[in-house]
Parts: C-alpha cells; structure tokens; sequence
C-alpha cells in the first residue's frame, strides 16, 4: 500500500505540490523584495511621502545625505534577511522545516503591512527589516528542506526551481513597478500598489505549508522514525515497507549514530579533531555565497534601469523597459540551468557561468569607459549586460544554495546553510549600498573588480569543490572524511557510485577498510 500525506499526494505529484505551494512564493517574494523598493524610491510620490530620503529634488550636500540614508533604508532589507538566516540555526533543528517557513510567512505579512501602510519613515523601515527576517528564513530553510525531501538524482532541478522563481520576482517587480508609474505623481499607489502584492503568495505559504509531509531526515535526527518513514515514502511515492525506504532510513540513523557524541555545535567546524573536514565544508559553503553576490549578479539585477539611465544616458522610460526586459531574459536563461544542473554537474555550471561573467563584466567595462555620448557602446554595453544574463543564472540562481545543503553533513546542514546564506546577506548589503556611490565616483572601473572576482571562480571550483551531482547526502559525507588530504576529496566524489546507492550498503562497505577506505572505493580512486 503506497502511503498517502495530508494532500493525497505522493511522488513526482507530492513534490510539485512542493513546489507550486512554498518554493514558487517563497522565492517569489524573496526576488520581488529584494528588488522592489529601489525603483520606487525616485518617484515624487515617494519623495513626498518621505522627504528625508528625497535625493530627486535635492542637490549638494542635502542631496548627498539624503542619498546615504536612502541606501540605508533601502537595504535595511538584508540585515533583517541577515538576522533571519542566521536566526535558521536554532529555530530550524529546534521546531523543523515547515514550522521556520511558517514564521517566516508570519514575517513577511507583517513587514509587508506595515510598508505598504507606512506614513512615516520609521515605520517603512521597521516594517522592510521584518519583511527581510522572514524572507532571509525562506532563503535557508527552503532550500534545506526541499533538499532532504528530494532524491539524489532528481535534487539539483528541484532546487535550481527555486532561484526560477527568484527571479522570476525580480521580473515581476519591474514590470508591476513600470505599470504603476503611470498612476498620478500624486497618487501613493505608485509605489503601495506594488509593495502590496507579494502579499498574496506570502499568504499561499502561510495556508499550505502544513499541507505537506515534514523532512525525514529532521524527522529522523529528533528520533521520530515512524513518521520520517511514512514521509519517506510519500515523496518517494513507495510503500513504507519498501527496501529502498528501509534502506534509506537505516543510512540516515547509521550517518547519525556514527556522529552520535556530537550536538551539532557550529565549534565543532573550529575543532582542532576535525577528522569530517567541517571547517573545509563551510569554508566552500561561504566562498560560493560570497561569488554569488560579488561577481556582479546583484548589481545588474536591482540597479539595471540605474545604469540604463546614469551610465548610458537613456530615457527613464526606455531605462525602465529595458530593466525589466533584461530581467525577464535572465528568468528565460534559468531554464538553462534547470536542465543543466543533473546532466553536466555542479561544477561545470559553476565554472561556465564564472567564465562567461567574467568576460561579460571585463567588456562592460571597456564599452562603458567611452562614455555616455557614444551611442555604439551604450549599445554594446546593453548586449553585454543581456549576455551576462545569460550567464549568471547557469551557475548562481539556485546552484549556490543547492550546493551548500549537499556538502554539510546533517546534524550541520541547518548551521552551515544558515550562516552561508547570511553571508550571502552581508555582501548583498554591501552591494546594495555601495554600488550607486561607486557608478557615480570610479565608473567603469568598478565593473573590473566584478571581473577578477569572477573570473577567480572557474578555478577555485576545479581545484577545491568537489562534484555532488547524483550522489546521495550521506554518502559525500564518507568522502570528505576518508580523503587523505584535501587535494584528494574532488577526485574521490568523482569516483564515488552514482544513482539511488544506499547509505546502509556505503556503511557496510566501509566497515572493510583499514585505512580509511573501503576496498571498492580505493578500486575507484
């Protein structure tokens, strides 16, 4: 007898529930937000509202101030989305996935009323911190949860869906800001109509996200192993008494017992003991987050209409269309990675988009040093902008956080995903708040830092990650511990067996070994 879950639903049909009913809204509101405050803020009826931050009808000094605390204000958004990610780490293994998610939700309706209801600045502001907590425990926990529910070999396009739909907010908030601006300059729903529709999805996640089974390996590491098996099954879409679930509950308890003295404690990446090369693991974690905001793919996504319109002296009209057209092709070349990530690897996604970012951001630094006047490399500089669409969401639209939640082992996958990703919000900050400034003072030479830092992608990822496509959570943990030396692990897990491997078989081959291996895998290596 197939098992069923509340929704009736098990299988392929279990996780696109999944899917359509938390990953879609949840990414949705985190891309909208993240992008929605920053056209808004050069409307007059925005500037009315909140003369402090006016840097349209301002000049000098006042100007200059009032630009300062714009960005502030503006990015207040990812220090909460900081302090939400990080909040993951307790919360997370405490109460579970759906439970995070479902403060989360919590969150974000608060902070949206109270943005879209603000007539004073303070309030804006308290309200875009709190929408920023609750997205920031979206970022962490969907990802960990979707990754521990999915199997080995469908896991990486179940969650590149989530950086889908991402961005698929960026484009949505372009488009609905465009459509508003046609309101009177008068009229506040300029900028509230538009603040007040991620409402919406916002409130499908608060509704069904206890529709949906609970993770099994969470429910496996707070000894609730009846459920975790039931649930197993459900999105497996087998029966509870079939050997592969078994199996598979035996290598999630056989993973944890042999880690069984541990608490789980973020120190433990610190120990001096550190035999599973935790520091390794979470350093990866935080290079790959810190690439996916510093190679430029924030910069194009929240300032494209800022550099269509400063840097390439177009229409605010023409900026505004062609932002959001740009964005709308970078949802379009998500697609890409969608069908790339379980065919050609993580690390060749990586590397691809790294390379291709590079040489993107290296020609718009030359085109844009023309200047403005030049109407040949303003266009050039659109091509180059639309071409690094192209190539970021291959790699850095999902990949990132997938990547984190398969190299951690389980007790940390929470603590490692959670800490990455608010790194990931510190730099998201940073770019936010420093890149307007920067395109106004070095111009293009601030598109040449994107460029290096790019292209020290391509080798940071052949040298020192290795490849987790196809292969089961358990089993990589097996790799990082029983390598020799670090040089050894990217070769290992390009050995390792592929496809639905059992931890339970894994484990009892690696009761064979005497040095560290099992004979199957020194056969492998």
């Amino acid at each position: 007898m197939v098992i069923q879950n509340i929704l009736s639903l098990t299988g392929k049909s279990l996780r696109l529930a999944q899917i359509i009913l938390i990953v879609a809204p949840a990414f949705i509101v985190f891309g909208y937000n993240q992008a929605g405050a920053g056209p808004l803020a050069t409307l007059q009826s925005w500037v009315h509202m909140f003369p402090q931050i006016d840097a349209i009808n301002t000049t000098g000094a006042v100007k200059a101030k009032n630009s300062t605390g714009k960005g502030a204000v503006i990015a207040s958004f990812q220090i909460g989305a900081l302090i939400g990610a990080l909040s993951c780490t307790f919360l997370s293994e405490r109460l579970g996935r759906r439970k995070t998610i479902f403060i989360g939700s919590i969150l974000t309706i608060i902070g949206q009323i109270l943005q879209v209801s603000a007539y004073s600045l303070i309030q804006f502001t308290v309200g875009r911190i709190i929408l920023g907590m609750g997205v920031g425990q979206f970022s962490v926990a969907v990802p960990v949860w979707q990754s521990e529910c999915s199997s080995a070999r469908t896991r990486g396009q179940n969650v590149i869906a989530a950086g889908m739909f991402m961005c698929l907010g960026y484009a949505l908030c372009n488009w609905i800001d465009f459509a508003f601006t046609h309101l009177p300059d008068t009229n506040t729903g300029q900028w509230r109509g538009p603040l007040a529709i991620p409402l919406l999805p916002s409130l499908v996640i608060l509704i069904s996200v206890f529709l949906l089974p609970e993770s099994p390996r969470w429910l496996v590491r707070v000894h609730r192993i009846e459920e975790a098996s039931t649930n197993l099954a459900a999105y497996r879409g087998l029966s509870v008494e079939h050997d592969a679930i078994k199996s598979e509950i035996a290598g999630i308890e056989l993973s944890l017992e042999a880690t069984s003295q541990s608490k789980g404690a973020i120190r433990e990446m610190f120990s001096k003991d550190d035999t599973e090369r935790l520091l390794y693991r979470f350093c990866l974690c935080i290079v790959l987050q810190f690439f996916q905001q510093m190679c430029g793919g924030n910069l194009i996504s929240v300032y494209a209409s800022t550099i269509f319109k400063n840097n390439l002296n177009m229409s605010s009209s023409l900026s505004s269309i062609l932002a959001a057209c740009a964005l709308t092709w970078k949802f379009l070349c998500c697609f890409i990675s969608f069908f790339a990530i379980d065919r050609l690897g993580r690390r060749a996604v990586f590397m691809i988009s790294g390379t291709g970012m590079a040489f993107c951001m290296a020609a718009l630094a030359i085109t844009t040093s023309f200047g403005s006047g030049n109407q040949h490399a303003s266009i050039a500089s659109a091509f180059f902008i639309f071409l690094f669409n192209l190539f970021y969401p291959i790699g850095f639209l999902g990949g990132n956080f997938l990547y984190c939640t398969e190299v951690a082992p389980v007790r940390l996958r929470v603590a490692m995903a959670s800490i990455s990703t608010a790194n990931h919000w510190l730099w998201n900050f940073v770019v936010v708040m420093v890149t307007p400034v920067a395109i106004d003072t070095i111009g293009y030479r601030y598109y040449i830092m994107y460029a290096i830092l790019s292209a020290c992608i391509p080798v940071l990822v052949y040298f020192f990650y290795p490849e987790t496509m196809n292969r089961n959570l358990e089993l990589l943990n097996h790799v990082f511990r029983d390598a020799s030396s670090p040089w050894e692990i990217v070769s290992m897990a390009r050995h390792l067996p592929q496809g639905e491997v059992t931890e339970a078989e894994f484990v009892a081959h690696n009761m064979e070994k005497d040095d560290g291996c099992s004979v199957e895998m020194k056969e492998k290596v």
